[in-house]
Order: C-alpha cells, then structure tokens, then sequence
C-alpha cells in the first residue's frame, strides 16, 4: 500500500563543511564526567577524528558540589593526555578551558579572576537545567565588569526556557554568545530540545557549536546522525564562530 505522505529525506552530516573546531567537549582524562582516562580519551579523539573534527577543546567542569576543578587539575590533565598523544605519534591539537557552572561557587572564581577562557576573554557558562539562578543578571554583569564575556552552553536544554525563548535577551543584550549542542538536533537529549534547538537554529539565536563529547556514546550518535537536507544546509550556512578560534 502506498502512503500519500512522502517520507521526508534524511542524510548524514559530513561535519567537515562546517564542524571542524570543537569548542566543547570533556575530552580530558578522568577529572569530571567525561572521559575516566586517558586511553579512553584517546579512542575518543581517534573517533571524532575519522568523522572529520580536527581540533578540540577540552572544556571540564567545574561545579562546587561536585566537580571542584581548577587550573592546577585541568592542566595536570590536559599535559597527561598531550603527552600520551606525544607518544603514540599522534599530532593533534587539543586545548582547554572550562565549564563554569553559575553556581554558589562562581562568585569566588569570579573574583579570584585568572579564568580558563575558550578564546580570548570568553568563558564557557552553564545553568543549572531545571531551575534559573535567582542572582542570575548579578552573576553576568560580574562576568562582564571583570572583563570576560559569558559562552552559555546548550541552552536548547534547561526546562525553564519558555515557548518565545525570550528567557535568552539577557545574554544577547551583552553580546554573550549562545552555543548549541549539535546532538540536540537528533533528538539525543528529548524531542523538546530537538524542537528548541531548531526553533533557535532557524532564528540565527546561534554563534557557536560545540558535540559536548563525553563518551562513546555521543560519539556513536556523532557518526550516525542524520538530518534533514534543509537542517543541514541551515548548519552549513550559519556564520559559526568556532572557525574564529585561534587561541
């Protein structure tokens, strides 16, 4: 029996036309939720590498109840994993940073300054999902009186974004860049990210990309993703600022 309703069309992504620089991820060996170790992170990188990524930051969390990283523990690990690589003759580049959670502990990272920026004074920042800070606008217009601009991280996913995703005017009032996860749009975290995230994409809401890796799993959805012929010339034109980032 024929259907009358044309099944819609459905294509990989070849990341390389637009995704090479991954401006998020939790590549580093055994510091947060990500990667436990640096044989994994390795197999990691190897993965993303043969789908068409060619250079990442690792970006590990920071929280104060839970990930309570720092400088000190971020560059012991980022040296590790530069070092395995060193070793097995793999030269790929791999940077890092931070993802700083707006949590009680943010102030005191804030204030004690030296922050791990993904490039230039740009911080990478999360909510939590479910609930909005109260002392929220506080804790951006700290962000930016200290000299740093705020990169808010998926935001597709928190449950308090609204239908009219009027909830993200503070950060584009301060010019702080929205990034997406490009799982989003396969549905990987729920059909209500899906929905926002293309709501978002087809707004121009978005500056950067990032795959937000943190196992195997992510990276089995990475090589298999498929979208719609319309989604991915979306991707593809869009302006990413990630092919900016240079330090």
């Amino acid at each position: 029996m024929f259907s009358i309703f044309k099944k819609k069309e459905r294509f990989k992504i070849n990341y390389k036309d637009f995704f090479t620089q991954d401006m998020h991820s939790h590549l580093l060996p055994g510091i947060d939720d990500g990667s436990p170790n640096i044989q994994t992170s390795i197999e990691l990188i190897l993965g993303m590498k043969n789908i068409g990524f060619q250079n990442f930051i690792g970006t590990p969390h920071i929280m104060a109840d839970m990930h309570k990283n720092n400088r000190e523990t971020i560059t012991k690990a980022h040296n590790e994993l530069k070092e395995a690589l060193q070793k097995n003759n793999l030269d790929i580049d791999i940077k890092f940073a931070a993802e700083y959670m707006l949590d009680e502990g943010f102030i005191h990272h804030i204030e004690k300054g030296n922050l791990l920026t993904v490039f230039k004074n740009y911080i990478l920042i999360e909510t939590p999902f479910y609930i909005e800070p109260m002392e929220l606008e506080n804790l951006l217009f700290e962000i930016e009186s200290k000299g740093y601009k705020g990169i808010l991280a998926h935001p597709e996913r928190y449950h308090y974004v609204d239908d009219d995703l009027k909830v993200f005017e503070k950060y584009i009032y301060r010019d702080f860049p929205l990034q997406l996860n490009i799982l989003s749009l396969s549905g990987y975290y729920g059909t209500r990210e899906k929905e926002i995230a293309k709501k978002m994409l087809d707004a121009g809401m978005y500056s950067l990309i990032g795959s937000d890796l943190h196992h195997e799993r992510h990276l089995k959805r990475l090589e298999s993703m498929v979208l719609s012929k319309k989604m991915i010339e979306k991707l593809e034109k869009t302006e990413w600022l990630n092919s900016k980032i240079t330090s």
